[in-house]
Parts: C-alpha cells; sequence; structure tokens
C-alpha cells in the first residue's frame, strides 16, 4: 500500500519571503504591539470586505467574546447557532451569560436552517450567530429578514469565508456583525487573530474598548492631561500585536490567489467524485460563491470511521469538522441532549473532510482521489 511521501494536511498556511520579510521590517520597527499596523491591517480589511469599520483582535474566539459583549447579550439572553461549528460560536454566548439555543441545520449546504432558527425564537432571543461553515455563506436574507421582524442581532461568524461572496458582494456587510479568523489553516494568517467588520459605529466604539481592557478616552480624562486614562467597563486584553497584522497585510494582498487555487481543487474532487457510487459532494447556496475553506464529503454507504483510518495511514490527513456542539460534555452537563438537532446528527456521522489549500500540488490531489476511490 503505497503512502505518499510526506503527509497530507489537510489545512496549511502559505507563508512566502515577502511575508516573512514584512515580519522582520517590524520586529525592526519601533512597535511590535499597539503600533501603526494594527489600524493599518484593519482599514484593508475593512476595504476589502466594504465595511465601514473593523476591530482586529488576538483570535477570532476573542473577536465573537467582543461582539456579544457590543451585542449587549447577557444572563437571561437566548442566542441561535449551528451545532456544525467550532465551539467558540457557542462558547462566545457562554462568556457573557447568555443561553445558546441550537437550531438545526440544511442538509444540502450544511449551514444553519433559517426555518429552524424561526422554529426556535421566543422572547428571550436577543441574537443569532450564523456560520459560513467551509466557506460557504449562510442564507443571510432569509437570516436579517427573521431578525428585522423579531428585532435580533446578527452576528456572522465568518471564521471559514473571508473572500466569499454572497449575492455580488464580499461576505462581511449583509450582518450586524462578522468575525473573521486568521488561524494559519484560514483563508489568510496571522498565525493567530481575529476581526469584527462592522457597518455600526456603536458597535465599533464598544469593541475598541472591549478588547482593551474596557480603558476609553473620556472627556473628563482629556481634560486631566495627556497621561490620563478611565476604565468604564469591565474589558480584556484581546489586542492584535503590530507584528501579526504586519503578516495579515501581506498575506491579504494574496488572499484571490488563494482562493483561486482553493476553488480549482474543489472542482477537481467534485469533478472526479460527483458520480462515485456512495459519495455526495458539497452544493453551493445559489448566489453565492464558496471560500472553499473546508471541502466535505458524506459517505453514504461506507464505514467512515475505516476509510478514515485507511486514508490516515498512507499519509492523507482526512478530518472530521465538526462534533454537533452540544455533544461535548460541558453542553451535556448543562442538560443539552444529543438527537435535539436529527439533520445535523445523521450529516455528522457521514461527513469527512478532504485535503485543501492553497499548497496542494495537482499530483497530491490526484493520489486523494484515487485512495480515496480505491478504499471505497
Amino acid at each position: 500500500m503505497r503512502k505518499y511521501m510526506h503527509f497530507i494536511s489537510y489545512g496549511c498556511q502559505s507563508i512566502d519571503e515577502e511575508d516573512i520579510q514584512t515580519v522582520i521590517d517590524t520586529l525592526r520597527s519601533p512597535f511590535l504591539t499597539q503600533g501603526p499596523k494594527v489600524a493599518e491591517f484593519e482599514q484593508v480589511i475593512a476595504n476589502f470586505v466594504g465595511a465601514k469599520y473593523a476591530v482586529a483582535f488576538c483570535n477570532g474566539t476573542a473577536a465573537l467574546h467582543g461582539a456579544c459583549y457590543a451585542a449587549e447579550v447577557g444572563e437571561g439572553d437566548e442566542v441561535i447557532t449551528s451545532p456544525i461549528t467550532f465551539v467558540a460560536s457557542a462558547n462566545c454566548v457562554r462568556y457573557v451569560g447568555g443561553t445558546v439555543v441550537f437550531a438545526d441545520i440544511d442538509p444540502v449546504t450544511y449551514n444553519i436552517n433559517p426555518a429552524q432558527i424561526q422554529a426556535n425564537i421566543t422572547e428571550k432571543t436577543k441574537a443569532i450567530i450564523p456560520v459560513d461553515f467551509t466557506g460557504q455563506p449562510a442564507d443571510m436574507d432569509e437570516i436579517m429578514s427573521i431578525a428585522k421582524e423579531h428585532n435580533l442581532v446578527v452576528i456572522e461568524d465568518g471564521a471559514h469565508s473571508l473572500g466569499a461572496e454572497y449575492k455580488g458582494s464580499k461576505v462581511g456587510i449583509q450582518a450586524d456583525m462578522t468575525m473573521f479568523s486568521f488561524h494559519p489553516v484560514k483563508p489568510i494568517t496571522t498565525a493567530e487573530g481575529g476581526v469584527i467588520v462592522t457597518n455600526n459605529e456603536d458597535y465599533y466604539r464598544k469593541l475598541l474598548k472591549f478588547r482593551s481592557h474596557g480603558i476609553e478616552q473620556t472627556s473628563y480624562a482629556q481634560e486631566q492631561g495627556g497621561w490620563y486614562y478611565e476604565m468604564t467597563d469591565l474589558g480584556y486584553n484581546y489586542r492584535m500585536t503590530d507584528l501579526q497584522a504586519a503578516l495579515g497585510i501581506s498575506q491579504l494582498s494574496k488572499i484571490d490567489t488563494f482562493l483561486q487555487r482553493r476553488r480549482e481543487i474543489a472542482a477537481m474532487y467534485t469533478e472526479a467524485l460527483q458520480k462515485v457510487e456512495g459519495i455526495q459532494v458539497p452544493q453551493q447556496l445559489e448566489e453565492t460563491n464558496s471560500g472553499w475553506h473546508l471541502y466535505m464529503i458524506q459517505l453514504e454507504k461506507a464505514d467512515r470511521k475505516l476509510v478514515f483510518e485507511e486514508m490516515r495511514a498512507v499519509n492523507i490527513g482526512v478530518h472530521v469538522h465538526y462534533i454537533p456542539v452540544y455533544w461535548h460534555p460541558y453542553y451535556q452537563q448543562l442538560g443539552y441532549r444529543k438527537e435535539l438537532c436529527p439533520v445535523a446528527e445523521t450529516w455528522y456521522d457521514k461527513a469527512l473532510t478532504l485535503p485543501i489549500h492553497p499548497q496542494l500540488s495537482n499530483e497530491e490531489v490526484e493520489f486523494i482521489i484515487n485512495k480515496l476511490m480505491h478504499f471505497l
């Protein structure tokens, strides 16, 4: 059984000499943190997606925490989100004392089903956190319509979808706030990092304060002198460094190339696998263009664990994204029961992630396809 010469990871950063030199230049500058690069990075991100404001954070989870704070989610409030996501999409609600409500997914797009959002709204509902799972934009027109009807805040978890398109526009301007993540496997990387983009100035001001200890320059502080500052709320130290921001600026200049390569790989997988009995390939929502952060198939007949182990044995880093959030022991202890979202659970039982990132060669993609078909 031939192994590939090296382990083929499901995701991987793409760092070149220009990225490295940019970070070195910042290391030699006067500012390693709290300098000009963060504001520059925020501006290029805002310009890229077409938003008025962007606030950078040390990671995407911190950014989601900030968004829940800005939306004034608190004790007694309910927030609806998808169960098929990384735990941060739900944990951010718990950080501010809110209650997480899981709404089932659409079996075709794998994203949260707007009809299930509507079915789970109560008088306690404060916000919705749709997730652009795998880079596929959620059905934002439907979700925003529901939110408007019930006066809810929408925080889009776009951790997978920077550069993805929804009805002719970049993801980032449809929701009240949108989070993007810059972890190494994401569309671009700052090593760790995240951002909230918004067109709402009030949210913008709250986010700035929240990420830096709750400190702001009040009018009283300005009267006292340049050294004086006031902490007006209990914030956190969630700041991004200038080193991270410098890397992010360099990375963003290459995002179109990264996305093009991801889409080429997705097309290769789909062309080869859509006719294979027992495999269901992913589909895109109409009028969207996925960023293809992940390429996930469903194994209709095969033993998923066996296929996973066989692929790993030949150095192909298949994965599964994700365990339904409410299956985790923490959420089970809170009283969430299994079988809460039957569509999501049926989908999870069959799901398998294939490697996809800009560093993959055509030869590697063909090896993955051939091995998968062989094992099936």
